[in-house]
């Protein structure tokens, strides 16, 4: 078996078969989430218990996985700023909110970071277990460029990303309702600014206006959290 994994390697590990192989499986998971409507079974997670378990077995290493489906973290800021299409196209529900849109997505992210650090802290964390915790509620790309520039480890920071953008994606809608929180903006902004893009995709199944609200929310919690996370690190 061993022998085999290792005459095919090059193939399993050349840039077009990783990247099939990514866009396959979460095709795959697209496929049964539309089919099954269980909110468990994101694409993203379907992809990911995939994908780990072919790593490990054929023995692909993480650095080589991420270079060769390099073009896919590349697409990642383009896609967030797509997102500005169906921003334009609920501009009405903006214009009257901008002060309170602010102040909430403000109030996210002081408590957002000040939390997970203090939690860290407690914990006996090191700077660099809590530079790479630090911004797990931003989109993917603003995360790992902040983790790196403040002494974190990028990897780290994008499962921490990952793990956040899923469990906010799958509880998030059911603590909005059991609060009774019925409001579309509040609803897309809790979405985007506790769980980025897959909280995002999330808000877009719930409705268009919360999907739009929750997409601004990622690009000012991006900018608030770049801006917020130095001072809070000089406090703490």
């Amino acid at each position: 078996m061993n022998n085999l994994i290792d005459q095919i390697r090059p193939l399993i590990s050349s840039e077009v078969f990783l990247l099939t192989l990514v866009m396959g499986t979460f095709l795959l998971g697209v496929f049964i989430y539309k089919k099954t409507k269980i909110t468990l079974l994101q694409p993203l997670l379907i992809s990911m218990l995939i994908i780990i378990p072919f790593l490990k077995l054929t023995g692909i290493d993480y650095a080589t996985f991420c270079n060769q489906t390099r073009i896919l973290n590349f697409m990642l800021g383009p896609s967030v700023v797509a997102l500005g299409y169906i921003l334009y196209a609920q501009i009405e529900h903006i214009r009257g909110n901008v002060i309170s849109i602010l102040t909430a997505v403000f109030v996210g992210s002081v408590v957002g970071i000040v939390s997970v650090i203090l939690i860290a802290k407690l914990l006996g964390a090191d700077h660099i277990l809590m530079a790479s915790l630090a911004p797990k509620s931003v989109t993917t790309p603003i995360a790992i460029s902040l983790s790196e520039k403040n002494g974190g480890i990028p990897a780290l920071t994008a499962a921490f990303v990952v793990i956040c953008g899923l469990f906010g994606g799958l509880v998030g809608p059911v603590i909005l309702r059991r609060m009774g929180i019925k409001s579309k903006i509040a609803v897309g902004l809790a979405m985007g600014s506790s769980a980025h893009a897959l909280g995002t995709a999330r808000a877009m199944e719930i409705g268009a206006v919360e999907g739009a609200i929750s997409g601004l929310a990622i690009g000012i919690m991006g900018i608030m959290t770049a801006l917020l996370i130095p001072l809070v690190e000089k406090l703490f």
